[in-house]
């Protein structure tokens, strides 16, 4: 089995809402990168990257012919032919090498009729546990502004009644540090039972860093995620915090994992298929922590069904996942594979268990959304469309104002 073509569709799928982080926003819609490496035997892989744009198709088209004749077993030989470590330096090709990792699994299970989780050592679980995923967003038609406390618990409520989520991640850092512990201590007082985490996105100063994770220290956390800048800054926290902390920014490749082994910053690595390059580098990551006793979660960068799939597939073979994975997958209105999107059950979604990812593309959907995505092109994700001239900073203080509504965006 050889490679004979690589061809890359990026599609704009549009969300249920603009949703707001610290460094800006989802714009309503996300801009993701589709590809396919089809072989000479006529299988076709399926692999996805975020954002990217024109620029995403032009670099997987740059790399076709390089890896034309590649037989999608020889997947470490990939690893070299893409991302080489040296060559990285100039030419950061990780995410690249994830899509077309992906894709190549999904040629290698469909070549043997078996899930990618058989070629992974085999499922333990046959569905994976998700949190809900709590943002604060801009009103769109029919669906309303998260803002206060009451609107964040009632969304909240609403996803754990159609979802069955038990657990709740509140991504902050977009107003006020205090305005937003009164939502994150009103969210585990409205959902008793529950587990609960806080991300800012490393906006926050030390000492709001460590006056916030002070103040929730009573609640049932699973974890506080990158309150501040940095492994260092990471650890002060973690010294003078009573709450497992947890990263997915500063720990996304091997050396900085092999510097919180050390010099312990996180408790918890949250593992992202695209940030690593791959599901197979997730898988040994989560090995490493393993044997170092770090937890272990599922990252979510804004995920398609495709993604979601790889993300699937590994949390069916991690022993030490022992948190419920992110996923910004229910905040989507559509999805670009056949039959639509995947169904939450208890808030748990089931591992498919097809050859390969277990995916295949809906034609119709993919062609209606990449011709939505030549129509709006992209957007900038370090923006807020409704603070125009704002930008962010970190340590941030530029916080958005918690007592203005927010108006629908244009």
């Amino acid at each position: 089995m050889k490679i004979t073509d690589i061809r890359a569709t990026t599609v704009t799928v549009p969300l249920e809402a603009p949703l707001l982080h610290s460094n800006g926003a989802h714009w309503g819609r996300f801009v993701r990168t589709i590809v396919e490496v089809e072989t000479d035997n006529g299988l076709v892989g399926l692999g996805e990257m975020g954002g990217g744009g024109e620029s995403a198709e032009l670099a997987f088209r740059a790399l076709a012919p390089h890896l034309l004749g590649h037989d999608p077993f020889e997947l470490e030989a990939l690893r070299f032919k893409i991302a080489n470590p040296t060559a990285g330096l100039y030419n950061n090709r990780t995410q690249l090498l994830a899509a077309i990792e992906f894709a190549c699994l999904d040629l290698v299970g469909k070549h043997l009729g078996v899930p990618v989780h058989d070629l992974l050592g085999g499922r333990i679980r046959d569905a994976v546990q998700f949190a809900s995923y709590l943002f604060f967003r801009y009103p769109a038609g029919d669906v309303p502004e998260v803002r206060t406390p009451d609107q964040l618990v009632e969304h909240a409520r609403a996803l754990k009644h159609e979802h069955g989520f038990t657990v709740h991640k509140l991504k902050g850092g977009v107003f006020p540090p205090a305005h937003e512990l009164e939502c994150y201590r009103s969210l585990a007082e409205a959902l008793p039972g529950d587990r609960f985490r806080y991300d800012p996105n490393s906006v926050l100063s030390l000492d709001e860093g460590l006056r916030f994770g002070r103040a929730i220290e009573d609640l049932p956390n699973d974890y506080l995620e990158d309150p501040v800048l940095g492994l260092e800054g990471l650890r002060l926290v973690r010294e003078r915090v009573r709450i497992p902390l947890a990263t997915n920014t500063v720990v996304v490749d091997f050396a900085q994992l092999a510097a919180n082994v050390l010099r312990r910053a996180a408790d918890v690595v949250l593992l992202d298929t695209t940030f690593w390059g791959g599901i197979r580098a997730c898988v040994k990551a989560a090995a490493v922590c393993e044997t170092f006793q770090l937890g272990v979660a599922v990252h979510s960068s804004g995920e398609l069904g495709v993604q979601l799939a790889t993300m699937l597939h590994l949390g069916a073979v991690l022993p030490n996942l022992t948190y419920a994975a992110d996923a910004h997958y229910h905040h989507l209105a559509d999805d670009v594979i056949k039959g639509g999107p995947f169904r939450y059950e208890d808030g748990r979604i089931r591992v498919p268990s097809g050859p390969g990812l277990g995916v295949e593309l809906d034609r119709d959907k993919l062609a209606e959304y990449a011709e939505l995505y030549r129509e709006l092109g992209g957007y900038p994700y370090d923006r807020d469309p409704g603070r125009p001239g704002w930008y962010p900073i970190v340590p941030n203080d530029r916080w958005a104002d918690p007592s203005r509504p927010l108006a629908p965006i244009a």
